[in-house]
């Protein structure tokens, strides 16, 4: 499409400047080129009002949605996350427990039959003993049990599944 052809579809389509049509129709009236131009332009614009629109079947969107539906159904969850960050996280936990064990045996001094931890002055520890009251080690059992009997679920539900196929 040349330059002509652009702006004379701006000026039919009413999209440019209020300038633009006024310089575009000046140039219709007096440039041959342009009018002739802008006739061919109306009357392919015309027949196109003309047409009738293709409408798709009433099922298009349905079978549309089932197709896409499906293949989104095809994948498991399992095919969706990524082994890498899995990986990544594995590896951060590893490095810092690792790290911490490293700290806790260079603090540990042996001596004899005792086992005395020698901390720098700046680090004062809190007595753990009004952290770990009867109500707080029920709850921590509880909530340990509810999780290893959620664990054991999933692993017979998963090997009753395997079973089947």
């Amino acid at each position: 499409m040349n330059k002509i052809e652009e702006r004379l579809w701006n000026y039919i389509d009413g999209t440019c400047s209020e300038d633009e049509q006024k310089a575009i129709s000046i140039l219709i009236e007096q440039d041959e080129a342009y009018r002739l131009k802008y006739e061919e332009l109306i009357a392919l614009n015309q027949q196109f009002s003309k047409m009738e629109m293709d409408e798709p079947s009433m099922a298009f969107t349905y079978n549309v949605m089932e197709g896409i539906r499906a293949e989104y159904a095809q994948k498991p969850l399992k095919a969706m996350i990524d082994k890498r960050i899995i990986k990544g996280i594995t590896f951060f936990f590893i490095f810092t427990i690792l790290l911490l064990m490293i700290y806790v045996l260079s603090t540990v001094h042996l001596s004899g039959s005792s086992l005395a931890v020698h901390l720098p002055n700046s680090v004062k520890l809190p007595e753990m003993k009004n952290y770990f009251t009867g109500p707080v080690i029920k709850g921590f059992l509880f909530f340990d049990v509810v999780l290893g009997l959620f664990l054991f679920d999933a692993y017979l539900r998963k090997r009753s599944v395997s079973k089947q196929v």
